[in-house]
């Protein structure tokens, strides 16, 4: 079976470099039929054109290339969960801004292709999960200065009737019902009883 190569072009919003994009690959591949261009956000893997690359064209032993990694995605886990498929499946992936990835290796040599990728996939890994500690940690310092202001998170707690204090004594020690300890506090039912846990009262 013959093995072929493939080229990924993406331009996305506000972009203009898709001629530069092919110019670059077309070094690469003459024929354009084999390159395979979307015209949308690059936030996510979910595009039309390189959906269809990646399940249906790309075969075991096939090539691809690509400008750089951020045309797969600019999210460094999804670009680490692809770098991994590429080499599951044996497809080799060749990065235009990466020389290393473009080197052609004599039969034999492939340890040296796996040797990189597998480097790249640590690295965007440990970005990822660096990336990932980053937006937990700006998350707790802004709410811990949230809370230096005295913003307060969460559904605020019911208010309690004006007469609650008195009515839940009464209801305690029997005098009352908690129908009638509901009516005179204007209260449901669940209402009610959630309050009476929240603000027990000795």
């Amino acid at each position: 079976m013959n093995n072929h190569i493939y080229g990924y072009v993406i331009v996305r919003t506000k972009e203009l470099n898709l001629d530069r994009q092919l110019i670059a690959i077309k070094q690469y591949i003459p024929d354009e039929r084999n390159i395979i261009t979307d015209k949308e956000s690059g936030e996510n893997l979910d595009r039309q054109g390189y959906q269809i690359l990646r399940n249906m064209i790309l075969r075991s032993g096939d090539t691809l290339i690509i400008k750089s990694l951020d045309r797969l995605s600019r999210n460094k886990s999804d670009i680490k969960r692809e770098l991994e498929f590429f080499r599951e499946n044996k497809i080799r992936l060749k990065v235009i801004d990466l020389p290393t990835t473009m080197i052609e290796l004599e039969v034999g040599q492939e340890w040296v292709f796996n040797m990189v990728n597998n480097i790249l996939i640590e690295v965007l890994g440990t970005i990822a999960e660096q990336e990932r500690m980053n937006i937990k940690l700006r998350q707790a310092e802004g709410i811990a200065a949230a809370h230096a202001k005295g913003v307060k998170f969460g559904r605020p707690r019911a208010k309690l009737p004006e007469n609650w204090d008195s009515v839940i004594k009464d209801w305690k020690v029997g005098n009352i019902t908690a129908v009638h300890a509901m009516k005179l506090t204007n209260t449901k039912r669940t209402t009610f009883y959630k309050l009476v846990k929240l603000n027990s009262v000795n």
